[in-house]
């Protein structure tokens, strides 16, 4: 499904998190769709940064979300109609280095959202952006479905798995009056052009090919649900317009990914994209006493087939293709604001 723009043309949006990757996609589209965004997020922490290079038009506060001062300041500010919660600290290796600092962003960053969006009298949707980590993972390469048991091994999954916890509360004691919907949305392995972040498979892809060396896997053999960027956006902006039409519209938690079967490891990714990036360096596997990390990740998200009528429009090999082709026009002077508005226009006539 595509999003509607009837319903999103005027809607008051608070989105956290709009400077990240995926925030910086959804505020483009809902410029696109006509939305008056508000976005509370830190500032660009990576250099190149796709918000700094696109700039999305909205009303953009820098703040932190683990101060309830500065978010219960910008609920004030937008009023929302919608929110959307995707401010995190998204890396599980920084976890290993930063628990406490990624347990307070993503488990009392996400209470302190919903307790100001307590009272907001137009308020009609809240979505909280969590991940495919969230559940407790035994490694049998069975998909994980919205009813299996959370958990999290490492600091990261731990604090998304309590934020679905947390949001469950909230949703339950203070939005009960079903004036607002409140959900969760879980998705897996994220690409597309302009993200930079450390860690990340195809930013990691992207320098190696800059300095002409090698790049380090760390689990060649694992498994990841990869999905492209605009897949995964347009399922949010769906499942909103769901939530916001009644009660008993959409599930309270949806899980966002690939089709059964569309599965790469990351040895597979990392040749596509150096392939695609006109790359021979080639990889090169990383030295023991690395962080544990889960081999074999795969989400079952025929709910939201069912549900919203939503799957992913790219299979995983178009979207490796898609994020070289956004990177390879970015390396030869392309404009970042026009790459991601022509992808996003594109993606709309898709069927």
């Amino acid at each position: 499904m595509t999003p509607d723009k009837d319903f999103w043309s005027g809607q008051r949006v608070l989105l956290t998190g709009h400077t990240g990757f995926k925030g910086t996609w959804l505020a483009l589209w809902l410029e696109r769709l006509g939305a008056t965004t508000f976005g509370l997020a830190r500032s660009p922490d990576t250099d190149p940064s796709i918000f700094n290079l696109t700039r999305p038009r909205l009303s953009s506060r820098i703040g932190d979300v683990r101060d309830p001062r500065v978010v219960a300041a910008a609920v004030e500010l937008a009023r929302p109609t919608v929110a959307v919660h995707m401010a995190a600290q998204p890396l599980v290796r920084y976890s290993y280095r930063e628990p406490i600092e990624t347990i307070a962003t993503n488990v009392m960053g996400t209470a302190n959202v919903l307790q100001s969006l307590r009272g907001q009298t137009n308020l009609r949707a809240v979505l909280v952006i969590t991940t495919d980590k969230v559940y407790a993972n035994p490694e049998t390469g069975e998909p994980f479905a919205e009813d299996c048991r959370l958990g999290g091994h490492d600091p990261y999954s731990a604090s998304k798995a309590a934020a679905e916890i947390v949001t469950a509360s909230f949703a339950e004691s203070f939005f009960g009056d079903g004036a607002a919907r409140v959900a969760t949305a879980r998705a897996g392995n994220v690409v597309g052009g302009g993200d930079w972040a450390e860690d990340r498979l195809i930013p990691d892809l992207w320098r190696a090919h800059a300095t002409a060396t090698p790049v380090v896997l760390r689990n060649p053999g694992a498994t990841r649900p990869w999905q492209h960027v605009l897949d995964l956006t347009a399922g949010y902006l769906v499942y909103v317009e769901r939530l916001a039409s009644g009660r008993d519209a959409a599930p309270a938690a949806l899980n966002f990914g690939p089709v059964q079967g569309d599965t790469r490891t990351v040895a597979e990714v990392a040749e596509a994209v150096l392939e695609g990036l006109g790359s021979d360096t080639g990889w090169r596997l990383a030295e023991d006493g690395q962080p544990r990390e889960m081999q074999h990740l795969s989400l079952d998200a025929s709910l939201a087939d069912r549900t919203l009528g939503w799957r992913p429009k790219l299979g995983s090999g178009e979207a490796v293709a898609w994020a070289v082709e956004w990177y390879k026009a970015f390396n030869t002077g392309g404009d970042p604001r026009n790459l991601c508005m022509d992808q996003i226009a594109r993606y709309e006539t898709l069927s």
